[in-house]
């Protein structure tokens, strides 16, 4: 048998060292797609302000991180049954997608948040669990709440180095984060985000743009968040309600009890004197 050229040789250790390379690179930059910017926010503000998550799906190349695309978390309650049919259905939504030739490759996760209110243990538990799978990954933060005040409360979080290899030696303790000289700020770094788009949807926005152009009262049907937040209140207040008429009728239901005792007691002392 011939033996294989030279350059096969070559281009192997070429490609060793690529992989080297790109795993010491640092992630600097989060690129994502505007359809996923857009399911983000639709799923999180149509279940404010109860709090929601999803799953990110894309490619890691080099020193980019790229979200293209993104599927929503079932509403499950906290039960072993629930964690087996969440991850089931995490494996069946990524193969319906690989066979229609969608990136199914998870990158991380997002998540809702109220009032800011997402450095939790609960985050930090989630994010030691991803890195034991996957080399880099983000969370998407999202707040409906403060989006609604005219700002894009989007971020993307990753734990530092620093505070994971704390965390994997189990050197969480006082002495170790005064050693280290790490506080609450070092724990979570943020990511710069970048939308983009595609070329095709640039150049349609860009035809609908010259054909009829949108005006202030226009962009007021795009807000996706008003109906939906009305409604999620209402619900809540009808369970609100609910409990309170159950309570009122526990409450008329002792106050009952209480006068029988008492007229029973006043018939007992009438009865002794």
């Amino acid at each position: 048998m011939a033996n294989p050229p030279a350059t096969g040789g070559k281009s192997f250790l070429q490609a060793m060292s690529t992989v080297t390379e790109e795993a010491a690179v640092q992630l600097r930059v989060v690129q994502m797609e505007g359809l996923a910017v857009l399911k983000i926010i639709k799923h999180c503000e149509e279940f404010a302000p109860a709090l929601v998550t999803g799953q990110l799906l894309g490619l890691d190349v080099g020193s980019v991180l790229e979200v293209t695309n993104c599927f929503p978390f079932p509403i499950r309650e906290d039960d072993e049954e629930a964690d087996a049919d969440g991850a089931n259905y995490q494996l069946e939504m990524m193969r319906c997608l690989r066979e229609v030739n969608v990136d199914n490759n998870t990158v991380g996760w997002y998540q809702s948040c109220l009032l800011g209110s997402f450095q939790t243990v609960e985050l930090i538990e989630t994010f030691m669990n991803y890195q034991e799978n996957i080399r880099r990954c983000v969370c998407i933060v999202y707040d409906p709440s403060r989006s609604s005040q005219g700002v894009l409360a989007l971020k993307a979080l990753k734990l530092t180095d620093s505070f994971m290899d704390l965390y994997r030696n189990n050197g969480l303790t006082g002495e170790k984060l005064r050693e280290k000289k790490l506080s609450w700020v070092d724990i979570f770094e943020e990511i710069p985000i970048k939308v983009s788009n595609s070329a095709l949807v640039s150049a349609f926005m860009k035809e609908l743009e010259a054909e009829s152009p949108v005006s202030q009262c226009d962009f007021d049907r795009l807000k996706l968040s008003t109906a939906p937040f009305m409604e999620r209140n209402l619900e809540f207040m009808i369970g609100c309600m609910d409990g309170l008429s159950s309570e009122q009728n526990k409450f008329q239901y002792y106050y009952r009890n209480l006068g029988r005792q008492q007229s029973q007691q006043q018939a007992w002392l009438q009865k002794r004197r």
